[in-house]
């Protein structure tokens, strides 16, 4: 293993800000793994942190492949994760809406632009990352639509979903998309939550990098047999909205078969305690996605399914 400094900023009131890599193996740039951009992903950063004990002992044991290099990045945004801020502290910027990034421009460009630089040879790239809104998914690899990424060689995951989005605007900018236009074929994994360690969502999204790397014979790793996964277009999903705002109460949870009629939610008065409303599934299916925070907004989707 080595363990480098892949870049970093003179600090004026604190430490320095750096962004550390662990390399293992030799070779041709074959995977890059990056952990958290924000600073409320901790499953993300500890998913990281797992797999270098793993890939720690893989080296040791001489089980991975020769001519590959895999590089972790548990953090890019340390600064944020030292005070749980979920942007950058000075400005609340979002370092994964940055990339390429500018070596001359603002603080988040320039830190996007040295990780840029470090992870671009990279045959394949991984994203631990988080949704815009808070919540808990069934873990999946989640990939764009016009993009490099093959959603065949996404199957090598044996996650139980693979989702095809659309390309915005925004996401021109993130890392993911900017992995792509360099010829890195990029896939984003979404683990149960963010702000908070699952122990066994994260052992999943493990397993998946370990399956997805012994299949590409990066390493020597006994995996189970694959599971077909189902593909998905983000609009398949099935979002369910409230009509009122208050205490969000949840009646299920990530993962869980629903039937059509049966109560997903209640949406609670935060002063008097009565129920404003009931979220009902509109079809059978699966829970895909739950909000996790205690309160919600009115007109807000807080809950996705899969049909069927």
């Amino acid at each position: 293993m080595d363990k480098q400094v892949l870049y970093q900023l003179k600090g004026m009131y604190r430490d320095d800000f750096r962004v550390t890599g662990y390399r293992f193996g030799e070779g041709e740039p074959s995977v890059c793994i990056v952990g958290s951009s924000r600073g409320n992903e901790v499953q993300q950063i500890y998913c990281c942190s797992q797999l270098i004990k793993k890939f720690k002992q893989l080296e040791e044991e001489g089980r991975i492949m020769a001519g590959h290099q895999i590089l972790v990045i548990p953090s890019i945004n340390p600064y944020s994760m030292n005070i749980q801020k979920r942007f950058w502290p000075t400005d609340n910027t979002d370092i994964n809406r940055m990339f390429p990034g500018y070596d001359l421009g603002e603080t988040t460009q320039r830190i996007a632009d040295g990780v840029f630089k470090a992870v671009a040879p990279y045959r394949f790239g991984i994203q631990f990352t988080s949704f815009y809104m808070p919540g808990d998914f069934v873990p999946h690899v989640r990939l764009m639509e016009e993009g490099f990424s093959d959603p065949k060689v996404a199957e090598q995951f044996g996650l139980p979903y693979v989702v095809i989005r659309k390309v915005r605007p925004y996401d021109t900018a993130t890392l993911n998309y900017n992995w792509q236009v360099w010829d890195t074929q990029a896939f984003s994994l979404y683990t149960t939550t963010t702000a908070k360690i699952d122990q066994r969502g994260a052992g999943q999204a493990i397993l998946a990098v370990m399956n997805f790397l012994s299949r590409q014979q990066i390493i020597r790793y006994s995996i189970p047999d694959r599971v077909e996964p189902r593909i998905l277009l983000d609009t398949e999903l099935i979002s369910v909205r409230t009509a009122r705002s208050g205490i969000f109460w949840a009646l299920t949870k990530a993962g869980d078969q629903v039937e059509v009629g049966q109560p997903l939610a209640e949406i609670l008065d935060p002063y008097e305690g009565d129920r404003l409303e009931t979220l009902y599934a509109p079809v059978d299916g699966v829970v895909f996605f739950i909000h996790d925070e205690p309160l919600t907004y009115a007109d807000t989707v807080v809950i996705k399914l899969v049909k069927g």
